[in-house]
């Protein structure tokens, strides 16, 4: 190899990185203007409400994610109703003509995450939700205002806000 190869070599992955890093502070530096998801993510939170979801929350991550727009997490209060929200949302979705692009956790009651492309849905069971604790992960994002019925909220007194 000669002398000229191995300069280009060691020059061309320096190029690259200074290329994307300088694309990604561009970017970074941008305010989103698109809203794409958040349709799909009001029409989510009406369907897990519909299941008797707890405790939605609509965080918008525009511009702190880079693979969605917005995160739509909700609570059930059994493993059971972890899977029927989920179940709801993603059925009554697909009616709507949208398909998640993929979905984790699924059938576990604990957890399920839809993922839509610009829009994802978590459905925790409360307890699980609570330690995970997304919304202290996402800080940072702003909360979309929804209106969130009274029986979708967990009263303080309520002993299932104890468990752990």
């Amino acid at each position: 190899m000669t002398q000229k190869t191995k300069a280009s070599k060691r020059a061309t992955p320096k190029t690259a990185t200074q290329g994307k890093a300088r694309t990604v502070a561009e970017t970074a530096s941008s305010a989103p203007t698109t809203t794409e998801g958040l349709d799909g993510a009001m029409r989510a939170l009406t369907l897990a409400l519909e299941k008797k979801a707890l405790e939605p929350i609509l965080l918008d991550v525009r511009e702190l994610c880079s693979f969605c727009n917005y995160q739509l997490v909700v609570s059930g209060r059994s493993d059971r109703q972890v899977d029927a929200i989920a179940d709801g949302i993603s059925s009554g979705l697909k009616m709507d003509g949208m398909r998640a692009l993929g979905s984790e956790g699924a059938r576990t009651g604990q957890w399920a995450l839809l993922d839509y492309g610009d829009f994802v849905v978590h459905v925790f069971l409360h307890a699980a939700r609570e330690h995970y604790d997304l919304e202290g992960l996402w800080n940072d994002a702003p909360r979309v205002p929804i209106e969130v019925p009274p029986d979708a909220r967990i009263a303080a007194e309520d002993p299932y806000d104890a468990v752990s």
